[in-house]
């Protein structure tokens, strides 16, 4: 009976565990089934959809959707055929770079030439590429991303005017930058397209170093800097975008799409505000360097203001514009060590493409450490700026407050009848238009109309407000009756300002509260004459500096007596 008892306990366990198993097997297939299926599904999303699950301020900043494709079988192939490529290419490169060394050439140096130049054994790699998308319907546009770590064999032969000739070895290129390729215009023939244009969109990374053989280009003051000077301008001003190498592939005309100048680009560089302080001992002594193209003689640099982190500059500056769609204007604002090396405070840039032509706009710029880097949460100080874009050619759109006609500068010519593409002058670097000097004399009216959320001055949390009218450059000024026991106080004063340099004065509104036993500092705003003078008129509530709170309200009107002066 015992042996039944535990023969029949014993089948029903092995049952027991036979169906336990099944139905964990079962279990487990299910799941990995429904695993698959999402993997599968994840495996099908696109980058909106995942965006659409998250939102983008929630992704680390390490996070980034590339639309660039990999590379790996171009890389292959490239890696096999390099030898020749090497060989062809290096002869090629050096017959084009040359003249533009010698170009570029500093003054302390008497020639600046390649001994020997081959590019290694080492291929570049390509690490993604990318079709883009706005390229334009008569034309295919594709960027190419590359990174080279070379072992190139390069050698340049100098003489100084020092009478001293040196072999300089130029070696450890890293290298790494987007390459944009046109494909343009697409024709009905093979292979489809009639030209290639090729240019250095990005330059990410340039680190090469140079040697002296046989001693040390450090030991000769001044050379080493005005070498690699060199160098970096040349490459700029030969192949980095908007400047470009057009190869036909099939006959005709393709001077279309070689580099022209498109417009100019007026900036007006107002004032910065709360800048970081650089010196331990005092403050710091700030100056701007503001290019569209960064080539030595394209960039402006203005004037020193020193000890002051809140600094009025009121200069003006115009640039060569040859691609609105991709060129940024950058704004870099040093402190002045005097013989030693300026330190950065902080840089910022526009990009030209969100300017409206024929429109002033008015932008203050956030300044921060690298434009490379998106956060940058320190506060090192902001840029007022006043920009205009003239497209040439749009002489008709304009109105025309000048009796006359002379060559002047875009933003002149603006004011007078518009841009004229053909008031230019041809020189070695492309079109550049004629100066003469223009006054732009009239009457200014200001009528102070209110204020609104004054900072409180007196104890009861009140004030006695009056405003101090003051042109920058004709040294007048003016001042409103006091307001008393109000924070939003209302004047409606107009005054009436002599101007006889428009473009270069400035309005400076400050706020006093009035006592009886002397005043008290509020606030103060800070206008350049630019926007009234192409409006004629216009009415703006100007937000207070230097305060906690508060606006003026204004309106200014612009009456022109033009006077020109012979340059």
């Amino acid at each position: 009976m015992p042996f039944f008892v535990g023969l029949v306990i014993g089948i029903v366990f092995g049952i027991g565990i036979i169906v336990g198993f099944v139905k964990l097997e079962n279990a487990r297939s299910k799941s990995r089934t429904q695993l698959a299926a999402t993997v599968a599904a994840f495996a099908r999303m696109t980058v909106e959809d995942s965006r659409k699950l998250l939102p983008p301020q929630y992704y680390p900043s390490w996070v980034v959707f590339s639309q660039r494709q990999k590379l790996t079988w171009l890389n292959l192939q490239l890696t096999k055929i390099w030898p020749y490529v090497n060989e062809a290419a290096s002869e090629l490169i050096k017959a084009s770079v040359e003249p533009v060394l010698e170009e570029y050439r500093p003054i302390v140096l008497l020639s600046l030439k390649f001994s020997k130049f081959t590019l290694g054994t080492v291929a570049p790699q390509f690490t993604g590429v990318t079709i883009i998308e706005d390229g334009g319907e008569d034309g295919v546009t594709m960027e190419l991303e590359m990174q080279w770590d070379g072992n190139p064999s390069i050698i340049l032969d100098i003489k100084t005017r020092f009478g001293v000739a040196l072999p300089v070895q130029v070696k450890d290129i890293g290298f790494t930058g987007v390459f944009r390729l046109i494909f343009k215009p697409l024709v009905e023939e093979f292979p489809g397209f009639g030209a290639i244009i090729f240019s250095l969109r990005h330059k990410k990374k340039l680190d090469f170093k140079l040697k002296v053989i046989g001693g040390d280009i450090s030991s000769i003051p001044g050379v080493f800097d005005a070498i690699e000077g060199t160098i970096k301008d040349a490459i700029e001003d030969s192949i980095m975008w908007p400047v470009r190498k057009i190869i036909p592939i099939m006959p005709g005309d393709y001077s279309d799409l070689e580099l022209k100048p498109v417009g100019t680009l007026e900036v007006k560089l107002v004032q910065a505000k709360e800048l970081t302080n650089k010196d331990l001992i005092g403050k710091s002594d700030p100056f701007a360097v503001l290019y569209v193209r960064p080539l030595r003689d394209r960039m402006k640099t203005s004037k020193v203001i020193n000890n002051d982190l809140n600094p009025i500059w009121n200069e003006h500056f115009e640039f060569i514009v040859e691609d609105k769609s991709t060129q940024n204007l950058v704004v870099k604002v040093y402190d002045d060590e005097g013989i030693q090396e300026s330190e950065l405070i902080g840089c910022a840039q526009v990009q030209l493409k969100d300017l409206e032509p024929g429109k002033v706009k008015d932008v203050w710029l956030k300044l921060v450490k690298d434009l490379e880097v998106q956060r940058d949460t320190k506060n090192r100080g902001q840029v007022h700026l006043e920009l205009l874009y003239c497209p040439f050619g749009w002489e008709n759109e304009f109105t025309n407050p000048f009796p006359s006609t002379l060559s002047m500068t875009s933003l002149e010519k603006f004011l007078k009848s518009g841009v004229n593409g053909t008031d230019a002058t041809q020189n070695g670097n492309g079109l550049a238009p004629k100066k003469s000097e223009v006054i732009v004399r009239g009457v200014l009216s200001v009528t102070i109309i209110s204020g609104e959320d004054l900072p409180a001055a007196d104890l009861l949390g009140k004030a006695d407000p009056y405003v101090v009218l003051k042109m920058k450059k004709c040294q007048t000024r003016n001042k409103t009756r006091v307001v008393n026991e109000t924070l939003d106080p209302v004047w409606n004063q107009t005054f009436d300002f002599l101007i006889e340099d428009g473009l270069h004065d400035m309005l400076i509104l400050e706020v006093w509260d009035h006592d009886t036993f002397g005043k008290d500092y509020m606030g103060r705003c800070i206008l350049t004459l630019t926007r009234v003078i192409v409006e004629g008129e216009y009415k703006s509530s100007i937000p207070l500096e230097e305060a906690r709170s508060g606006k003026l309200n204004l309106n200014l009107k612009w009456t022109p007596q033009h006077v020109y002066r012979d340059s």
